[in-house]
């Protein structure tokens, strides 16, 4: 009888625990599960941006210009969503967080979410700090609508060392967007769900549902056709049945 084998943690013997940011303390509200996780963005932008081993997508990793030892969760930033392009994603792995000075660069865009006990320090505080961490572009989504920030969508460029608001364009009394240099793509608030529009494409990055729908639609074709093939070929089989019987 053998022991089952078991692969080392990963990266442990790289950085240990003290050598870690802490990890971000339990939020009690679901925004970001509605808005990031269940609809799929981050796996969307993954697929989307590509070269997974030079760009880092993630959320709720802690950001600083440096790692210190003994840094409390409460003294960091903790951006809901992160793209960082030309960046080492094992390293922020490793350290569970984004030293800007280990990476070299800052990332490149960051979005927070609404919420009702962190809104307030997302428009203000975290927006002199993103702004100080050098990162070029910096979202905010509110799926009230403006209940908890003063806008339902909202973007910030950084220009030389301060943010500059982004033209947001309202449609609709439903749909808002701006165009985010850094990915290249439109943010969208519609009817109270963060979307990402594709302007090259033309097409809106699908969500798990959509995903899921197109593959049912698709398996349901193939077993149409599969159907309507089976059908002409037994037809065809009585033609010639019917040819062959003596007249």
């Amino acid at each position: 009888m053998t022991s089952k084998q078991t692969a080392p943690p990963l990266y442990a013997s790289k950085y240990p625990p003290e050598r870690q940011f802490p990890e971000r303390p339990r939020r009690t509200d679901m925004q970001n599960v509605r808005f990031r996780e269940q609809p799929g963005h981050q796996t969307a932008l993954i697929r989307h941006l590509g070269s997974p081993d030079t760009t880092l997508v993630f959320g709720d990793i802690p950001v600083r210009h440096s790692f210190q030892p003994g840094l409390s969760a409460g003294r960091l930033r903790y951006p809901d969503l992160l793209v960082a392009f030309n960046a080492d994603p094992a390293e922020a792995i490793a350290r569970r967080g984004f030293a800007i000075e280990d990476q070299g660069k800052p990332p490149d865009f960051v979005l927070e979410i609404a919420s009702l006990h962190t809104a307030l320090n997302d428009y203000t505080t975290k927006r002199i700090d993103y702004a100080s961490f050098g990162i070029p572009e910096y979202w905010r989504f509110d799926n009230t609508g403006g209940d908890y920030y003063p806008e339902p969508l909202a973007g910030d460029r950084l220009v030389g060392s301060a943010y500059r608001p982004i033209t947001i364009i309202q449609t609709d009394e439903a749909r808002y967007w701006g165009h985010s240099d850094a990915l290249n793509l439109d943010l969208c608030w519609e009817y109270g769900q963060l979307r990402l529009y594709d302007p090259v494409a033309r097409r809106y990055l699908a969500t798990h549902d959509e995903e899921a729908d197109g593959r049912i639609a698709a398996e349901r074709q193939l077993a149409d056709e599969r159907e309507s093939r089976i059908a002409a070929e037994s037809r065809l089989r009585q033609l010639e049945e019917e040819l062959r019987r003596p007249q």
